[in-house]
């Protein structure tokens, strides 16, 4: 496959063997209701991938360990890349990994911080086939609580969901980016739904099936909704072509945010995004801009109390 059709083909595609694809559209077709629970099962089932090259660097340079988090009865995986009182969390995407920013995080190394960032559940080198957002957020505050407070947090698409919605929890942070980042699930599961050639009667179903399953409408988790709460200062990125999370998601986060800056790009897609140099020279920009006008502020708030 060349390297503009994988960008144009959403990752759930790229993952899934192509008979899983046959029985969704066998099932869509006598059974919406066996489709929507199936498409719930494979909604919540993070795929495993090999590990990229760009990925080595940092999987080799970091200290890993295995940790349990009791608000979720969960393992999660921990890395520290660098060693630094400025201190930076990144928060991988559905079904990546710990190391998936692992060009943004040799970046802000070179800048003096320190990178921290997880494995969610049956993610990466984690064991278990199920995984879902609530776990993410709840990784997010654990690593909070762990290794925090950060300068800045820094997340990719469901990282990025979660991290607003940590935030709204109150996770304290100067600054927050988010790049590929959806906005309503609802938008998520139709998507989803459509990439495993799936109908909008099943998307609704199992969308229906899912605001069951956990008991509250999972919508409230958007990140839209969270954005309305969210002060800090916030890039938000995304490409114009995403294939797995439409653009329109960073248009409306971006409305719904008081204070933030928004930065589209063109042919990236999804993935190779967080690579882009360009991206990159953005993100550390952002943080050392906003770094810079914090320690204004605080040295002229303690010069104002002499």
């Amino acid at each position: 496959m060349t390297k503009k059709k994988k960008d144009n083909t959403p990752v759930q595609r790229l993952l899934i063997p192509s008979y899983i694809l046959v029985i969704t559209r066998i099932l869509t077709i006598i059974s919406p209701f066996l489709a929507s629970r199936f498409a719930a099962k494979l909604f919540l089932s993070p795929f495993k991938y090999k590990l990229p090259e760009r990925e080595k660097e940092m999987d080799r340079n970091s200290v890993q360990k295995t940790v349990m988090v009791p608000s979720m009865n969960r393992e999660i995986r921990t890395y520290e890349y660098g060693k630094s009182d400025k201190k930076v969390l990144l928060a991988h995407g559905w079904s990546g990994r710990g190391t998936q920013l692992a060009k943004i995080a040799e970046a802000l190394l070179e800048q003096g911080y320190m990178c921290v960032s997880f494995d969610a559940p049956a993610h990466g080198k984690l064991d278990g086939k199920m995984s879902m957002m609530p776990f993410f957020i709840k990784a997010i505050h654990y690593m909070d609580e762990h290794y925090g407070p950060f300068d800045a947090v820094i997340g990719h698409s469901l990282g990025g969901m979660s991290s607003l919605r940590a935030i709204r929890q109150g996770l304290q942070t100067d600054k927050l980016v988010i790049i590929g980042t959806a906005n309503k699930v609802s938008e998520i599961t139709r998507h989803f739904a459509q990439t495993m050639k799936m109908n909008d009667k099943v998307a609704r179903k199992m969308k229906a099936y899912l605001d069951e399953r956990f008991n509250e409408d999972m919508d409230v988790l958007s990140g839209g909704e969270s954005a309305k709460y969210v002060k800090v200062p916030t890039l938000v990125i995304h490409d114009e072509k995403d294939v797995d999370v439409p653009v329109n998601s960073a248009y409306e986060i971006h409305e719904e945010l008081e204070n933030s800056e928004l930065m589209i790009t063109s042919d990236l897609g999804h993935r190779r995004i967080l690579g882009n140099q360009k991206v990159i020279n953005k993100i550390t920009t952002f943080i050392a801009a906003q770094s810079l006008y914090f320690y204004e502020k605080d040295y002229h708030e303690k010069d104002s109390n002499f």
